[in-house]
């Protein structure tokens, strides 16, 4: 017998009616269609590697989602999967998703960090920085229209993917939701923070340009010699140093 579809508000289906934003309308769709969209389903169906990628585009349109998880039909493991929250709580004034970026802002941005992603200090032209919220959207919702420049921060799309995987499986994203705890964290304060998400880890981010690639050559033959990976070699070298008087 076929699942008897979900019935929803006039409200809730006018508003997704306005969204426009192409992977969230993908995502909006098989949900109604479905019941709920999973990462393999992201992945193979609609070409979107980066799951939680799709699913803050759905909440940034104001429309509640939740995660949990399935059994994957290809590989059989535990997978995760999205389904829509409460649909009374939804925000019809995020149609358009979080309110755009004024080119002025980001070129301030740019000018503070020296053109330098803010996590790995790699240095990028300015249209490869991405602006982003050093208090994650989800936790502490957008800043208002005034735009403090400390509240934001630029990071290369590597870093932004990289601090959007570990916030999303941070428990203060999921409950707490507490932005002084972000603001503790690395991916909220790089240069001055005490624990990744909740978690007791440091993190050091290093680039080799220019002169400097042929010292990085030099470790890594090094290493490679002595079969270490690389980061470890690295740390063990930090390690013997500090040892010493």
């Amino acid at each position: 017998m076929a699942k008897k579809k979900t019935k929803y508000s006039k409200e809730f289906l006018e508003h997704i009616k306005s969204i426009t934003n192409k992977r969230a309308k993908i995502v909006i769709d098989h949900i109604l269609e479905h019941g709920f969209i999973t990462t393999d389903d992201l992945q193979t169906k609609y070409g979107y590697t980066h799951a939680p990628r799709a699913a803050m585009d759905v909440k940034d349109a104001g429309i509640p989602l939740e995660t949990f998880k399935v059994k994957s039909d290809i590989s059989g493991r535990q997978i995760g999967a999205y389904r829509f929250g409460d649909v009374t709580q939804i925000q019809t004034k995020r149609i358009a998703g979080r309110i755009a970026f004024s080119k002025k802002f980001k070129n301030e941005l740019y000018d503070l960090s020296k053109g330098r992603c803010m996590i790995c200090n790699g240095e990028f032209e300015e249209r490869y920085l991405q602006i982003d919220h050093r208090v994650p959207y989800e936790v502490g919702g957008d800043i208002d229209i005034a735009r403090n420049a400390e509240d934001f921060m630029l990071l290369c799309g590597s870093c932004n993917r990289a601090k959007s995987w570990s916030c999303e499986h941070c428990e203060n994203w999921q409950t707490e939701k507490k932005p002084s705890l972000c603001m503790e964290c690395y991916w909220g304060s790089p240069t001055n923070y005490n624990h990744i998400a909740l978690k007791d880890i440091r993190r050091l981010d290093l680039h080799w340009t220019g002169d400097e690639v042929k010292y990085y050559d030099a470790i890594k033959v090094i290493a490679d010699q002595n079969k270490i990976e690389l980061p470890e070699f690295v740390k063990t070298i930090i390690s013997d140093k500090s040892k010493k008087p």
